[in-house]
């Protein structure tokens, strides 16, 4: 019996992938190109898809420090910005540039313009779908480029590579403390929650499903189960028949999801340090809570909304201070594997 509900939810789950695939392909017409430089694309290169709305003072920072790391090529879809973000973009030599004025959350949050453009260009690449709020570091960033992890990672026949988003903040209210375009904002966001995360096991796509933090201890306390997902697959190597299904929490195929290691041991995986809570969140939620746009279910987060507009101090007594990758990795929130 368990073997014929196997089959029958691979059955289920290659349809929803050719599903999504030609949404994906209908939604195409909502992009509109302000530079494509997608023929700069060599061989082999790193890309970084992402779609962003007004996200001007993070991007200084965001874009230097993927560079750094070594990827090759930018393919961002504005989602109809007025902060000068689109203007920023369209400047870099090496960002692929496109817009569009439509739904974000009828667009799958963005991931259908994203699969569009992923089916066009990444095939064969190895892929990095970040938000510009999020940061990817992983074991030996500092001093090892991310060619070199994706190159042990092919050696390991590995396709995807997994990360925790890990929620930092500052000490003291949130909107007073001062942050401008181009500084590293992790001089001021030096703070996470190290202990507070419930792991579990989705039976259908198979991924790991993690949620806590300090939205959970502070947004959700009472309802810890609606609290966001904290577990993402960001690093995957692309084909034009792969798609994922809600944000980059999961994927299809499914095998795609198994970033974790079932017999007891540890895979290698990263940590996306998330910058959400710089000064700009208090204004930003007031806006996001009119827009409706970022959560499919709106009216569940209109306390948590509520509670950013209000300026809160997340900082607590168990908080930890940031230091460095392996301080994460000796806490458990990340982890070497065999990448040495």
């Amino acid at each position: 019996m368990d073997r014929l509900n196997d089959l029958a939810m691979a059955y289920r789950l290659r349809w929803k992938r050719r599903r999504l695939l030609f949404r994906s392909f209908r939604k195409r017409r909502q992009l509109t190109n302000i530079n494509d430089r997608t023929r700069q694309i060599r061989p082999g290169q790193i890309l970084v898809f992402s779609t962003m709305r007004n996200e001007m003072v993070r991007l200084p920072f965001w874009l230097e420090h993927h560079r750094a790391l070594g990827v090759g090529h930018f393919l961002i879809v504005d989602n109809d910005s007025d902060d000068g973000t689109r203007d920023y973009l369209a400047r870099q030599p090496d960002v692929s540039l496109w817009s569009s004025r439509h739904s974000y959350k009828l667009s799958r949050f963005g991931m259908d313009w994203l699969t569009w453009l992923q089916r066009r260009h990444a095939h064969g690449h190895w892929c990095l779908t970040v938000d510009a709020d999020e940061i990817f570091i992983y074991p030996y960033h500092d001093t090892r480029p991310l060619p070199a992890l994706t190159h042990w990672l092919d050696r390991q026949s590995r396709r995807s590579f997994g990360a925790l988003m890990l929620d930092m903040y500052p000490k003291g209210p949130l909107e007073d403390q001062p942050y401008a375009a181009g500084d590293d904002p992790f001089r001021t966001l030096r703070w996470f929650d190290a202990g507070n995360y419930m792991i579990q096991r989705k039976p259908d796509l198979q991924n790991l499903w993690i949620q806590g933090g300090v939205r959970a201890r502070c947004f959700f306390a009472d309802r810890p189960r609606r609290a966001p997902t904290m577990s993402k697959v960001p690093l995957v190597k692309w084909h034009r028949s792969q798609v994922y299904v809600s944000s980059t929490h999961s994927l299809l195929p499914r095998r795609l999801n198994h970033v974790y290691d079932d017999q007891g041991g540890e895979k290698a995986s990263g940590i996306l340090l998330h910058t959400k809570f710089l000064n700009v969140i208090v204004e930003k939620s007031a806006e996001e809570k009119k827009r409706r746009e970022h959560f499919a279910n709106s009216s569940l987060y209109e306390g948590y909304y509520d509670s950013l507009i209000g300026n809160p101090d997340l900082w607590c007594e168990s908080s930890s201070r940031f230091i460095s990758w392996r301080q994460l990795e000796a806490l458990g929130l990340m982890s070497r594997g065999g990448w040495l």
